[in-house]
């Protein structure tokens, strides 16, 4: 028995596939893509290790929703890298969160909003496949996050 095919010919656009076919379908569809960071920071009015200044290796995920276009693409996903190493990873990444962000205290909880609102707002300025994001999770360590979703916000 076969188990393994080598491929000979590849499927060829106007030949194999019509440009139509392209799109399966016409549904809203997530997709997710996360980032890691590096960032000091300390909290205020905490009682507890966090008070100190202290470093962490973050992790981001974006979830973002959308219809896909004409060849099947919600986003690609480096639309999303560049939004996040142009527009918010530049205030993060090996940074003093509690001088590189707005006045907040540096809470994850706080932090995650503040991501949410910025990949938020560049996508809008994208303005395609009626994008928006759904949900954004942000690990302080690998087993505690703080998650904002479009419905809370």
């Amino acid at each position: 028995m076969e188990r393994f095919k080598i491929v000979k010919d590849l499927q060829k656009i106007d030949i194999d596939i019509e440009r139509d076919e392209l799109k399966f379908h016409q549904k809203r569809v997530l997709v997710s893509k996360s980032f890691t960071f590096d960032a000091a920071h300390h909290l205020h009015c905490y009682e507890g290790k966090c008070k100190t200044l202290h470093g962490h290796t973050y992790e981001v995920i974006f979830g973002v929703s959308g219809y896909p276009n004409e060849i099947g693409l919600v986003i690609d996903f480096g639309d999303i890298k560049k939004i996040w190493k142009d527009q918010i990873e530049i205030h993060l990444d090996h940074q003093y969160l509690n001088q590189s962000l707005p006045k907040m205290n540096t809470t994850a909880e706080n932090m995650v909003v503040w991501i949410f609102e910025q990949m938020d707002q560049f996508l809008n300025e994208l303005n395609q496949n009626e994008l928006r994001v759904e949900f954004v999770k942000l690990y302080e360590t690998p087993t505690s996050y703080a998650e904002a979703r479009r419905e809370w916000m």
